[in-house]
């Protein structure tokens, strides 16, 4: 169970999203109700993803007070726990890419270097950007048309029709494409949260006293980039493009890895 205990975590999480959400389509309740973009938590607090937002703002209408509120609300929630947290514990998308990319590794199906060749980790801020600016020229939230966790979510509530095929495209393109390829290349919403989450207080810590240089981290660490210091230094995961996931934590079992508080509140203290 070690080896699994933050999987496990997350999977207990995205379903008990999932199903609250589906409970207040079928049965009225109030625990959480809405969708991914816009949300009340008890019927009371306002929850919004910050993405949406500007992009509903860029395309020229006025919020109302409770949505800018929920949207801080969120910004503030992930900027303190990691910003790319949303993407490993909340995103029911994630279900269908680590599914896609545990496949990936038992048919031994890796080839990093031949996929960095045509598509690097920075597109997904290019497309953030330009969702903002399609947003503004067309006048409406344009990402939200085409977002598969909008795509997912709806067809778990009220069952999946030709949206699938977006759902299984990205699977198909994670499998036999780009290794972590919509997560970690393309999704907009990855790359707004990386940019919430750069200064995060919770981090991954390394111990590099422990560290054997095994490498198990990396190989199931969705953004093995940010794992640069491994058998180096002891230092904490520094980039915000950390989903905060907990796999390196758990596949390592050297303990050279833990969460911790942000090394520079630590300093602070002192």
């Amino acid at each position: 169970m070690k080896n699994i205990k933050y999987l496990l975590l997350r999977r207990v999480t995205q379903f008990t999203l999932l199903f609250l959400y589906f409970g207040a389509n079928a049965y009225g309740w109030h625990l959480l109700e809405g969708t991914f973009g816009a949300s009340k938590l008890f019927g009371i607090i306002p929850l919004a993803d910050p993405y949406t937002v500007i992009q509903v703002v860029a395309s020229g209408f006025i919020l109302g007070a409770d949505v800018l509120l929920g949207a801080l609300i969120i910004t503030l929630f992930y900027m303190v726990v990691g910003g790319r947290a949303f993407c490993s514990w909340v995103c029911p998308i994630n279900l269908v890419t680590d599914l896609a990319n545990w496949l990936r590794r038992k048919l031994k199906l890796d080839k990093e270097e031949v996929n960095y060749r045509f598509l690097k980790r920075r597109t997904r801020y290019w497309l953030m950007a330009l969702g903002i600016i399609v947003s503004a020229v067309v006048g409406v939230a344009s990402f939200e048309l085409v977002s598969p966790i909008t795509i997912m979510q709806r067809g778990i509530i009220f069952g999946f029709g030709a949206g699938a095929s977006v759902v299984i495209a990205i699977f198909l393109f994670d499998l036999f494409g780009v290794k972590n390829g919509w997560c970690g290349h393309l999704c907009p919403l990855g790359a707004t949260y990386s940019i919430i989450g750069a200064k995060s207080i919770i981090r991954v810590e390394h111990n590099h006293t422990n560290c054997t240089n095994c490498m198990d981290c990396k190989v199931v660490c969705p953004e093995n980039q940010v794992l640069h210091m491994i058998h180096k230094e002891s230092i904490s995961v520094t980039d915000g493009e950390c989903t905060n996931c907990g796999r390196c934590i758990d596949v390592c079992n050297d303990d050279a890895l833990k969460f911790n508080i942000n090394s520079f509140l630590k300093k602070s203290d002192k």
